[in-house]
């Protein structure tokens, strides 16, 4: 009986977790750009123009994280990719809503 009510709470608990990565239920899941035509915004490394250094040790195609916060103090995680010129390409941005990951 004991194991019975173990595995049903388990069983409950499990329900609430999310297999794809969103947030579960009734929670905004986080805002994920990818493709071309992603713009840079303030705080991306390439908002004003590329940056004035190259990286030259990092071999083309490598792939540079970058996190900041945006003007509403919300979690930034972008993703670019050295280019064969040593510039960057930005090709994924994620937005986090909650700004601390606490879902009311």
């Amino acid at each position: 009986m004991r194991i019975t009510i173990i595995v049903a709470g388990l069983a409950a608990a499990l329900a609430g977790c999310a297999a794809d990565g969103s947030s579960g239920p009734g929670r905004p899941t986080p805002a994920l750009e990818i493709g071309p035509g992603i713009e840079p915004i303030p705080g991306s490394i390439t908002y004003r123009g590329q940056p004035r250094t190259r990286l030259t040790k990092a071999p083309v195609g490598s792939i540079v994280p970058h996190e900041f916060r945006n003007e509403l103090g919300q979690r930034v995680d972008e993703t670019y990719i050295i280019q064969p010129d040593r510039s960057l390409k930005l090709v994924s941005r994620r937005v986090y809503r909650d700004p601390f990951g606490i879902d009311d």
